[in-house]
């Protein structure tokens, strides 16, 4: 049995002072933004609340699919380093990065260069995208999809170069016959998001899956509890996205949570219990307030 924790979008926060020049571009429309609303719905209490919880599940790896920071300020990237230090070890925990991390040209280049530890394959393996980690009988594929986008835009894209790499990454993995995970920060699925949040290539994606398969692919971006699926060779592949890890109870979207998953079985005849852990959604009104299970699913995973 192989236990992973999913979990994902912190904004870890507050933002550090950021000087004139820094938001002379679209980063002063994430600063407005984080005053304006962020400040208050996302939060280290929760964040924290919920990280003890992961802790006390003792995973045996957790994976963050992107956006730690906000706007993507040198102090925040640092800092966020920091923060994954404190979670856990390079070899404990896999991070792809989200928009928000490349939220300016030139600083996804900064995110990957201060995370690297975290977002890279297995040894000797050089950085780059897509990455693959194995852990026993189950591989972690870590894509990235942030780019940075101009104002009011939150698209993601993988580009030609990584969609064929992605393919070949997955196919020579399931004839090793490995539980392949896909980390991805955009959804893939048709219809996930608006149209200016969207996964430009996500047909490419979609794509690369359908021809050499995957049995679970794993997502952020859209801050929801969500269950969906897209085509694989041997049938439907699960996709589920899960909320902010940091999102305060009370709020227009769901309330911190994170995702954890049992894998067992072998090829053919995988097993994928899934159970949602985080709080309720009026958890804001108990003192103290707590971690608890909200639902589990057994999830059908194709053969």
């Amino acid at each position: 049995m192989f236990r992973l924790a999913h979990l994902s979008d912190p904004h870890l926060g507050p933002l550090p002072d950021a000087r004139l020049r820094d938001l002379v571009s679209k980063r002063v429309l994430g600063y407005l933004n984080w005053h304006r609303s962020r400040a208050r719905s996302m939060t280290a209490t929760w964040l924290d609340l919920l990280l003890d919880d992961v802790r006390q599940q003792v995973p045996d790896h957790i994976a963050v699919t992107g956006d730690l920071v906000n706007i993507a300020l040198d102090l925040e990237i640092s800092a966020a380093r920091h923060w994954l230090d404190a979670l856990g070890l390079p070899e404990e925990l896999t991070v792809v990065p989200g928009n928000h991390d490349a939220y300016v040209p030139g600083a996804l280049r900064r995110a990957v260069h201060a995370w690297g530890p975290y977002m890279v394959g297995d040894p000797p393996a050089e950085p780059g995208f897509p990455f693959l980690r194995r852990r026993g009988d189950v591989a972690l594929v870590g894509a990235s999809s942030a780019r940075a986008s101009g104002p009011w835009f939150a698209t993601g894209r993988l580009g030609s170069g990584q969609s064929r790499r992605l393919r070949d990454d997955l196919g020579r993995l399931g004839e090793e016959g490995v539980f392949r995970v896909l980390l991805i920060h955009h959804p893939p699925q048709r219809g996930a998001t608006a149209w200016n949040k969207r996964l430009t290539d996500a047909s490419r994606v979609r794509a690369a899956v359908k021809r050499s398969g995957c049995e679970l692919v794993l997502h952020g971006h859209t801050h929801l509890a969500t269950r969906s699926e897209i085509e694989g060779p041997n049938g439907p592949v699960p996709v589920i996205g899960v909320p902010s890890a940091s999102n305060a109870p009370g709020h227009k979207r769901p309330a911190a949570r994170y995702n954890l998953f049992s894998i067992s079985g072998s090829p053919g005849a995988w097993h994928c219990r899934m159970e949602e852990r985080g709080l309720h959604a009026d958890a804001h009104k108990h003192d103290p307030a707590e971690i608890v299970s909200l639902a589990s699913h057994e999830l059908t995973i194709p053969g």
